[in-house]
């Protein structure tokens, strides 16, 4: 293994390949908030367990705070998610996912990226900020969750309902995404687009190829008006967002036979959209462009996140400033990528960020993270939280 001469390194990539270990794949924690825990009421903070869920998809949720000197000054939250998707054909992996392994500079994983360095290295970033500063101002907290990578509904979305309903200030929140591009900090998300999803059904009459006078055939009916959605220009973005996107992901229609007219043809489609549009706007542009092509159909949508964004302030400052006295990096802020926890805490904290690694191997075979962005990460943590606490 390559020298590690930094202790914070040390201390970060023990606690790293002890979370690595842990098979938490969704919504399992399988101990990890267990593991956090500790360490975090070691170092003072209070905590909260906010679980949820039926019995068969039982999800752990952490709210974690440690109140400084002054309890008024700003609240800066951590979130972030233990769990991880599976890992596939395991016989593709050049080692076991669950063992941690390091081979050429990097540490190997699953959740190495996504995203288990981000919390070990907040963990010991803020165990090291409390320790140097007992006194800070405001407080420091952690919000953790086992379904960020599954149906998200009984993860963060449910902690931040009960913060809420007690009145509960959150001021600043990094989210430990996994932002990087090609170095450590030349990426920062200060906002996602939304999702939006919709299955469309065009009902047709079946019959038979050869007499479709008597048939309905709802491919050729449908095909003018999906090649209309195709080519629409839903909005023109912002100086934030790049314009709303529209993209057809399955289509499905037919017997599986050549000599049938299909009935019905199924359509999922998606949009990935910007502040300048909304779900209601999106979907009614949608019908009404169906309804001009005199289409037969029923369509379901279903919202899987509204956009948030949180424009250039005293957070996006304080991390790009970390990132910059820690690597030399000029940082982006960019709301590029999918859709993360970020949408519901920015329904109760005003600044939102999301940071962490690079994300080059996320969700991949052989997941990883290079050693040597483990401990900058960390340090990186640290200087944000004395940024704006201090």
């Amino acid at each position: 293994m390559p020298a590690r001469p930094d202790p914070m390194d040390d201390d970060t990539l023990a606690l790293l390949e002890q979370l690595i270990a842990r098979a938490s794949v969704t919504p399992q924690d399988a101990g990890c908030l267990a593991l956090i825990g500790a360490r975090l009421e070691a170092a003072g903070f209070a905590l909260e367990r906010m679980d949820s869920g039926p019995d068969d998809f039982r999800v752990s949720n952490l709210w974690a705070v440690r109140r400084g000197a002054a309890a008024e000054a700003p609240v800066l939250v951590f979130a972030g998610h233990t769990d991880v998707v599976p890992t596939g054909d395991l016989a593709k992996w050049s080692s076991d996912p669950f063992v941690p392994t390091v081979r050429d500079g990097r540490l190997y994983g699953r959740g190495a990226a996504d995203m288990k360095t981000s919390l070990a290295a907040m963990v010991v970033a803020a165990e090291a900020f409390v320790a140097a500063h007992p006194d800070h101002r405001g407080s420091v907290a952690f919000l953790l969750t086992s379904d960020e990578e599954g149906p998200a509904r009984d993860g963060t979305v449910v902690c931040v309902e009960r913060l809420r309903a007690r009145g509960e200030r959150l001021d600043y929140c990094i989210v430990g995404e996994p932002t990087s591009v090609e170095r450590l900090g030349d990426t920062v998300k200060n906002g996602r687009r939304g999702s939006l999803s919709g299955k469309l059904r065009v009902i047709g009459i079946q019959g038979h190829v050869a007499y479709p006078q008597l048939a309905r055939n709802p491919v050729h009916q449908a095909a003018p008006a999906l090649a209309e959605l195709a080519v629409t220009e839903w909005d023109g973005g912002n100086a934030y967002f790049p314009p709303t996107t529209f993209q057809i992901s399955n289509i499905a229609a037919g017997t599986g036979v050549g000599n049938v007219i299909p009935g019905e043809l199924v359509v999922d489609f998606n949009f990935r959209f910007s502040t300048e549009s909304t779900p209601d706007t999106l979907r009614q542009r949608v019908h009404a462009l169906l309804e001009r092509h005199g289409l037969e159909y029923t369509l379901d949508w279903s919202l899987s996140g509204e956009p948030f964004l949180t424009p250039v302030g005293a957070l996006s400052a304080a991390i790009s400033a970390a990132i910059a006295d820690e690597t030399g990096v000029t940082t982006e802020l960019s709301t590029t990528g999918g859709t993360s926890d970020g949408r519901f805490i920015a329904k109760l904290c005003p600044q939102v960020v999301e940071f962490g690694p690079l994300n080059a191997s996320i969700h991949k075979i052989d997941e990883y993270v290079p050693l040597d962005q483990i401990a900058p990460l960390t340090r990186i943590y640290r200087r944000t939280l004395e940024n704006l606490l201090l």
